[in-house]
């Protein structure tokens, strides 16, 4: 699957599938509404209609169903007819497990997806995440030939024309924001270290013709941003923190996303055990997932302020590692007691969202984070956990979450009830829970927010994805797609405007009403 190129075209053509296999993919129903005009050039000479027609009334989708075409060179495959309110629409997790386990092999390959137009780009991005660039397996760098995937949307219901060329461009640039936010995650840190993380950065500026700002090592300490530096001044590869930014005329708000970017987490000095500590090079997913995203935010035109700070350590143990009991001066200018070194990606966060409120001001600040093994607790493995001090871009990102397919499920926001975990005899605050029954993914949300303070009049927003960023041993390139379709209002693509819920009705807590006067303006 690594050395594959996805292709998205308003029609794949005909082909004998023995020479270009092809996996058919829809909800029955929809199935159903392809004519055989449509779909008899991509399966003749080795199926015919009546084939096509028994095939498809031996369906029976419970949640999802397969049938072979003719050999291992053509199927079709049935998604879920119905799912829950928690779920997408689009049964977008059911399209990665059913490309993954019914596309036929083959040099280049075919895959017509059947959905309606509303469903068009979660679906484009659940195919992607069938398709991971990494892979270090010798037989893969013997392979020479360049795979390619052609897909091709047959759309049904209303809107049921061709897709445009400038929706195929946009499928296009998010899936790549995709597959190049899980190549990231799944690369190991003897790889993907802060400085190859940073080489990432400067190579998708320079796409976009962006410099980017990046303070580094010593100079993390000089300006105050004890944070960043604090968790990991021990590395061989000195953390920094990095920013691209998009200022284009006529930008009426300044929106920043914040990236946790730990490149491995040991734990420091409180070290992870050895069943707990694989699979630590997945700590880097929130910065993967904003640098995705951003490429792809502006190649589709975004029109205001969007800064992505990426927050870059590795958590390493060593002489100079940070130790429990030591304060550290955070760029807020609060100070924090540790009492758990393996709670670093709070530390850099604060430092981050400080950053983008006092010097890049920030209108909304989204931070998106790998940060607490009881995210998947609280929300599953499917689902991010959202905390935000505005209770309409709750509302707004559950329902982007459906529209996108990358899940997302509220976490509790009181902080007069739960910030008193972070209480320190010595120091504004602790930077770990005393009580860890006590809503601990709140609780670590709870501790950015408090170095913007919890009366700042902007829209703060936490995204934790620790356990939807990867599907067994594969990451999964979440929170590219989500922060494309929650902020699709201030693009100028379509699409993105189509699954953006900004601008929608949604369901706001009477609580929060008063506070959300200055939140409209992306509404």
């Amino acid at each position: 699957m690594a050395n594959v190129g996805l292709q998205f075209q308003a029609s794949a053509g005909d082909a004998d599938p023995q020479s270009r296999p092809l996996l058919l993919l829809g909800q029955l129903h929809h199935l159903h509404r392809v004519p055989w005009s449509h779909v008899r050039g991509k399966l003749q000479p080795r199926v015919t209609e009546e084939l096509w027609q028994a095939a498809l009334s031996t369906l029976n989708p419970n949640p999802t169903d397969s049938c072979p075409l003719y050999l291992n060179y053509a199927t079709v495959a049935a998604l879920p007819c119905r799912v829950s309110r928690h779920n997408s629409p689009s049964a977008t997790h059911f399209i990665t497990r059913l490309v993954r386990t019914c596309l036929p092999p083959g040099v280049h390959r075919c895959i017509v997806m059947v959905c309606e137009q509303p469903e068009v780009f979660a679906s484009a991005c659940a195919l992607a995440r069938a398709f991971p660039l990494f892979t270090h397996r010798s037989g893969a760098s013997r392979r020479l030939e360049k795979k390619t995937v052609t897909v091709e949307f047959f759309l049904v219901g209303q809107d049921n024309g061709p897709v445009e060329v400038s929706t195929l461009q946009c499928l296009a640039n998010a899936t790549e924001g995709v597959r190049l936010a899980a190549r990231i995650v799944d690369t190991p840190c003897n790889e993907m270290n802060t400085d190859t993380f940073l080489e990432e950065i400067n190579k998708v500026g320079k796409e976009l013709g962006i410099v980017p700002t990046i303070i580094r090592d010593e100079e993390l300490k000089t300006r105050g941003f004890g944070g960043i530096y604090g968790v990991g001044k021990a590395a061989l590869h000195p953390p920094a923190l990095a920013v691209l930014s998009h200022t284009p005329d006529g930008a009426t708000q300044t929106i920043a996303w914040v990236g946790k970017g730990i490149v491995y987490d040991t734990g420091g000095l409180s070290i992870k055990g050895k069943t707990t500590m694989p699979g630590m090079k997945r700590d880097c997913g929130g910065a993967a997932a904003v640098l995705g995203a951003f490429r792809a935010a502006i190649k589709q035109g975004f029109k205001d302020n969007l800064h992505a700070v990426f927050c870059l350590a590795e958590n390493s143990v060593g002489p100079n590692a940070t130790r429990p009991d030591d304060i550290h001066l955070l760029y807020s200018g609060k100070t924090v007691e540790i009492n758990n070194t393996d709670a670093e990606g709070r530390l850099v966060l604060a430092d981050g969202v400080s950053y983008a409120c006092k010097d890049l001001g920030a209108d909304i600040i989204l931070d998106m984070a790998t940060l607490t093994g009881a995210q998947g607790i609280a929300t599953g493995k499917y689902h991010a956990a959202v905390l935000t001090n505005s209770a309409e871009w709750e509302a707004a990102c559950v329902k982007a979450g459906r529209k996108c397919g990358d899940l997302v499920h509220p976490l509790v926001y009181c902080p007069e009830l739960h910030f008193s975990e972070f209480t320190s005899a010595v120091a504004d605050m602790k930077n770990s829970v005393a009580d860890r029954d006590n809503s601990p993914s709140s609780c670590a949300g709870l501790f950015i927010a408090s170095h913007i303070g919890f009366d700042w009049p902007g829209v703060w927003v936490h995204l934790d994805i620790a356990a939807p960023v990867h599907a067994g041993e594969r990451a999964t390139g979440f929170g590219v797609a989500l922060l494309l379709a929650l902020f699709g209002r201030a693009s100028e693509d379509h699409l993105l405007n189509l699954v953006s819920p900004l601008g929608c009705e949604v369901d706001v807590e009477e609580g929060d009403m008063g506070r959300d006067s200055k939140r409209r303006r992306l509404v």
